[in-house]
């Protein structure tokens, strides 16, 4: 009898001693895989994500881009006059489609510019509305047109900058392509104005080879 639970006591500590030696040779094999396996990275930490633009920066990206002013409300939204549509012309045929600039035009056209400011490439225009011929000297008008390739031509080529300029990049002074004249634009975001005199109404209008600045008056030479 007491054989007997010797042989079932010895039994049971092999058994165990067994399963001792079996949990201990699988552990070493867990920690293997365990420091064998790399760490994953995170979409959030992928170096080859690039950061997304934020709404407010993408808005800004956009505004960037678009006309800016009281007056460009007065602008079609659609037909050859609208902003896209301007867009697609050069300059003095894109201004010919906006009914605000049609004594400019008229201006224009009375001193053989025509093809001056179309075939130009990269300008920028800054140019006087209806309301800013109206609101000038009329006898200085009347002289202006009388004398379209003197008087005129030194009044129409005193508001063109032979280059782009961007809204960012209007405060300063610029030379015009009448040799003599300079622009002067002074001021911050949505709010500028040219010579001391003239406020930017409509500004940053694309053509097809000129940014337009609409402004409300008629930037006379000096004297």
């Amino acid at each position: 009898m007491n054989r007997t639970k010797n042989f079932a006591a010895i039994g049971a500590a092999v058994l165990f001693s067994i399963s001792l030696a079996a949990c201990s040779s699988a552990e070493p094999a867990a920690t293997t895989s365990a420091t064998s396996t790399a760490p994953m990275t995170s979409p959030m930490e992928s170096p080859m994500e690039s950061p997304m633009a934020s709404p407010m920066e993408s808005m800004d990206a956009m505004n960037a881009d678009a006309p800016f002013g009281p007056g460009c409300s007065a602008v079609p939204a659609d037909g050859a006059g609208s902003f896209d549509g301007m867009s697609k012309d050069p300059v003095a045929t894109a201004a010919s489609n906006n009914e605000d600039l049609s004594t400019l035009v008229t201006a224009v056209k009375a001193a053989d510019l025509v093809d001056t400011l179309n075939n130009k490439e990269d300008i920028t225009v800054f140019a006087p509305s209806n309301s800013a011929f109206a609101a000038m000297d009329q006898t200085t008008l009347e002289a202006a047109l009388a004398d379209p390739s003197g008087l005129l031509t030194t009044v129409l080529t005193a508001h063109v900058v032979d280059k782009r300029i961007a809204p960012a990049d209007l405060p300063g002074v610029f030379d015009t392509l009448n040799g003599t004249e300079k622009i002067t634009v002074e001021g911050s975001g949505e709010d500028f104005t040219v010579n001391g005199t003239a406020k930017i109404v409509c500004g940053n209008v694309q053509t097809s080879n000129a940014t337009v600045y609409i402004i409300d008056g008629v930037l006379l030479p000096q004297g």
